[in-house]
């Protein structure tokens, strides 16, 4: 099974190599292919999964894997939100990102930085694929005062597990892969998957 998957975020495309090592599904990044980015212009994160599966099935002709992910803070009413990876006004910049978000909550108490990280995926057959797989993962926490850790990529370094005691950047990549918001969802989303005596995923 060849699957494409809708980014180009090498965060994203490391951790999902990582997730489906050993399921026999070859995953091919769609910026691999010469695929760009789609404007995500949805309202939910659902929206924005489909319409990047969509993207990426049509320009490869592949089946395609789409996440759309992103940090929810209670405090803010669910900012960052959808603007996540822009929430500092240029896309892609962590430390901007990470330090306009300390700013926000920076008079703020543990007790009222909670926040949570969610991941919906989508997998489509082919761009009209009238019914997709969707997935969803979340994973609770609290953001800290002050970034922690060198791994991960994104929030990591200020998003804290309290089940761990520490950051997401300072976690363990295989366990993180476990439990983070993204290894749910790909659990949820290889349940709904199955196989077949054979082996093959009964979706396709």
């Amino acid at each position: 099974m060849r699957l494409v998957l809708a980014s180009g975020n090498r965060g994203k495309i490391a951790e999902f190599d990582e997730l489906f090592a050993g399921s026999g599904i070859e995953l091919v990044a769609q910026s691999a292919l010469g695929v760009s980015d789609i404007e995500e212009t949805g309202l939910s994160f659902v929206e924005n999964a489909i319409l990047k599966a969509r993207h990426a099935a049509r320009a490869t002709g592949l089946p395609a894997l789409a996440d759309d992910s992103g940090l929810c803070v209670d405090a803010l009413d669910g900012a960052p939100g959808l603007a996540s990876a822009r929430y500092a006004g240029r896309h892609g910049d962590s430390a901007a990102n990470i330090a306009r978000l300390l700013d926000a909550l920076r008079a703020l108490p543990d007790a009222q930085r909670g926040a949570h990280f969610i991941c919906v995926l989508v997998l489509l057959r082919r761009p009209d694929d009238p019914a997709p797989l969707l997935a969803e993962g979340r994973w609770h926490g609290r953001i800290l005062h002050g970034p922690r850790g060198a791994g991960g990529f994104g929030y990591d370094p200020v998003f804290h597990d309290p089940q761990q005691g520490c950051s997401a950047a300072e976690l363990d990549p295989v366990l993180k892969n476990r439990i983070s918001h993204r290894g749910t969802a790909l659990a949820a989303l290889r349940q709904q998957l199955g196989a077949d005596a054979g082996g093959k995923p009964r979706w396709i």
